[in-house]
C-alpha cells in the first residue's frame, strides 16, 4: 500500500523528491502517513478534499484483497 500512495502522490505534486510515505501497523489497522512539501499540500488535498478522498478510496479498495483496514493521513 505504501508504494501505491507514493506513486499517486508523486504524480500529483511539483516536488516529487519531497514526498515521504511511512507505514505504521497496529494489529489489523495500517496507517499510511503522507508527507509533502507545504506548497504541494493543496494539490494532494484538492478542492473540498476530493483528491484526498479519491486517494483513500483507491487504497481502501486495494486493501480489500489483504483483508486489512488501511487509513491514509496527509501530514
Amino acid at each position: 500500500m505504501k508504494e501505491l500512495v507514493e506513486v499517486i502522490a508523486k504524480a500529483l505534486v511539483d516536488n516529487p523528491e519531497e514526498v515521504v510515505v511511512t507505514e505504521k501497523e497496529s494489529g489489523k489497522i495500517t496507517t499510511i502517513e503522507l508527507h509533502v512539501a507545504p506548497s504541494d499540500m493543496g494539490k494532494v488535498i484538492g478542492k473540498q478534499g476530493r483528491i484526498a478522498k479519491a486517494i483513500r478510496a483507491v487504497v481502501k479498495a486495494a486493501a480489500l484483497g489483504d483483508k486489512k483496514h488501511v487509513d491514509v493521513e496527509i501530514i
